[in-house]
């Protein structure tokens, strides 16, 4: 299933997700995160943002076991399921 990513970051926005990927190193992850704003910390920009054309394949999201920020690529997930 092809997912959007317009769409997974409306779900993660308002919602805690159990997203299962694919990483890099083709192993099965899966990670329990966020974007809600009540839950995750400020994110401070290190480096400077250039605009693009094309959206970024890649989603930042809050990972709940880690408390960290973390990311994947939206062509390598699997499944979301919304808690």
């Amino acid at each position: 299933m092809k997912f959007n990513r317009d769409q997974l970051i409306t779900q993660l926005t308002g919602n805690v997700c159990k997203v299962t990927f694919i990483k890099k190193n083709n192993e099965r992850r899966v990670m329990e995160c966020t974007l809600r704003s009540d839950i995750v910390p400020p994110y401070e920009r290190k480096t400077e943002v250039t605009e693009s054309a094309e959206p970024s394949p890649v989603v930042s999201v809050w990972d709940l076991e880690k408390a960290a920020w973390r990311s994947f690529r939206v062509d390598r997930v699997l499944d979301v399921e919304v808690e």
